[in-house]
């Protein structure tokens, strides 16, 4: 992939405070080719801050942490999530002077402070993109290259504060830097069963499939429908697919609706239907008889034994 990306806005929130967000393509710059895909983030310089992406849990950033929303999930970011969110798109001031524009908004008490930016490419299908999860968080000071792209960050940071409009294009090409090291890190915390489908990316119509199945991942699919989105008969697709991921797609499906259920019932009090029929199953019933024909136990027993044994360590 090959990346633009930039610096749009400065935001500066006292709690309480509630808002939501999304990239918009007008917010890239008319500089900026129009892009056909947006990854967002934050970069929080100052405080704290809760974000909240579809039905996710939400996430806490704290200073010194940037958050990256791969696929520019429309989201709610906020001291906490009780208020009411206002449309960030509202409080915007634009400078007439074509620097960045700001935010200032809340109800004065702890402040937050945060750089949004963005990074785009010109592919509108990316199979690599559509597999990873919607919220990734990095804190900056980590590894190895940590020191020198955190001060990058606060160096601009501080011109920004004091009117300079030089940093904005240094912050984007160290923003595509920590973009590419929350990924590998990602990568790297997953169990090596998790990863099988790497081999995917370098075949054409099998990261084609992959990109379906993970961005619509409660469709009823079937290899058919698979085969026929790339253009392939059923037999020649299927066999390719197993050859090239490992498993057959069906099986590979059943196994990452499983890995989004399993994350969501250990991390939220979600009831068990929902979460049932946002990856995929007809009923409640449906989902437990395969969970418990996979793990031994059914999902509410899952997720007791392993909320206990979250809460002992």
């Amino acid at each position: 992939m090959r990346f633009t990306g930039g610096i749009f806005l400065n935001a500066e929130f006292t709690a309480p405070w509630c808002v939501t967000a999304k990239v918009e393509p007008e917010d890239c710059g008319l500089s900026t080719p129009q892009p056909h895909h947006v990854i967002a983030y934050h970069y929080v310089t100052a405080g704290h801050l809760l974000l909240k992406a579809g039905r996710q849990v939400p996430v806490r950033v704290e200073t010194g942490e940037i958050v990256v929303l791969p696929r520019n999930d429309e989201h709610i970011i906020g001291s906490d999530m009780q208020p009411r969110p206002v449309g960030a798109r509202h409080l915007v001031q634009r400078d007439s002077r074509g620097g960045l524009a700001t935010i200032v908004h809340g109800g004065g008490g702890e402040r937050t402070q945060i750089l949004c930016g963005f990074l785009s490419n010109d592919r509108p299908h990316n199979a690599f993109i559509a597999m990873l999860p919607s919220i990734m968080r990095l804190k900056v000071a980590d590894g190895a290259s940590g020191s020198w792209i955190e001060s990058s960050f606060r160096f601009a940071a501080k011109e920004l504060s004091e009117g300079q409009v030089s940093s904005p294009v240094i912050l984007a090409k160290v923003a595509e830097l920590l973009f590419i090291e929350a990924v590998r890190r990602y990568f790297a915390a997953l169990p090596p069963t998790a990863t099988a489908w790497t081999a995917g990316m370098h075949d054409p119509t099998v990261g084609r499939a992959l990109a379906l199945l993970h961005g619509q991942i409660d469709r009823r699919w079937t290899t058919t429908d698979l085969a026929r989105e790339t253009a392939m008969s059923r037999s020649a697709f299927a066999e390719r697919f197993t050859r090239v991921v490992g498993e057959p797609p069906m099986r590979y499906l059943a196994r990452q609706r499983f890995e989004q259920a399993m994350a969501r019932l250990r991390e939220s009090a979600e009831p068990i239907a929902r979460i049932a029929h946002d990856v995929g199953y007809d009923s409640e019933v449906a989902f437990n008889r395969a969970f418990k024909r996979e793990y031994g136990v059914p999902p509410a027993t899952w997720r007791r034994q392993n909320t206990a044994r979250n809460v002992s360590s």
